[in-house]
């Protein structure tokens, strides 16, 4: 039995979000995450509160992958071009399993090679327990409630990557993005870098399989922040 995220007719049905349609969702590639040996990314090793991260669309463009300890629900959303669409559900045993670009809505930050200035860091008072908190702006993202604007400057919430889950294999594939994707201006914006530290700038898509990697693998330094 595979429980997708993007089945917007179930919610309707369910009575979860009767004011909003799902949203367009942009059909990437469907792609399985994987490990760095090749084999598929079991739901069970991600462990709650801790911070993973894989490449899609693009083979540059990184997004969080994070379990949490409750289940997450599909809430309405709006973009910076005032476009509404619905989160998606979280996926998994327990509905906890949520992923979202790591490109920061503001200054576009995003986890590389070498350091990180956006990450998974504990929430202030009044907020979830964890958020994803980019120190270039002090933009702040709650994953709990679809990645919204918590804080700072950043005017939309971060896209959605919506993920399948197959209960019997326990694997997880990758269906699309939802919500108000920054991949223009992120490869206008970093061209010549990603040229630099890749050989290449041009909009290489994901292929059959992401590798997932632990954040702390994914970039050598994390930088720490306070609001």
């Amino acid at each position: 039995m595979r429980q997708a995220a993007c089945v917007a007719g179930a919610w309707v049905l369910s009575g979860a979000l009767p004011a909003v349609a799902a949203g367009k969702v942009q059909p990437y590639p469907r792609s399985l995450l994987v490990d760095a040996h090749g084999e598929p990314w079991r739901a069970r090793k991600l462990k709650a509160g801790e911070a993973f991260l894989f490449n899609y669309p693009y083979t540059v463009s990184p997004v969080f992958l994070l379990a949490f300890g409750r289940e997450i629900k599909p809430v309405e959303l709006i973009t910076e071009g005032k476009q509404r669409y619905a989160s998606p559900a979280g996926v998994g045993p327990n509905k906890s399993i949520v992923a979202f670009s790591a490109i920061c809505a503001h200054k576009l930050m995003y986890p590389t090679p070498a350091i990180s200035f956006i990450g998974l860091r504990k929430g202030s008072r009044g907020e979830s327990a964890q958020v994803i908190h980019c120190c270039g702006d002090n933009s702040r993202y709650d994953p709990l409630r679809g990645a919204r604007v918590i804080g700072g400057p950043a005017p939309q919430p971060l896209a959605a990557v919506l993920l399948e889950w197959d209960a019997g294999s326990d694997q997880l594939w990758t269906l699309g993005v939802r919500g108000g994707e920054m991949f223009d201006a992120f490869f206008e914006k970093y061209a010549q870098k990603l040229e630099f530290e890749t050989g290449s700038s041009r909009r290489q898509p994901s292929g059959r399989t992401v590798i997932v990697q632990p954040a702390a693998s994914y970039s050598r330094q994390w930088r720490s922040c306070s609001v």
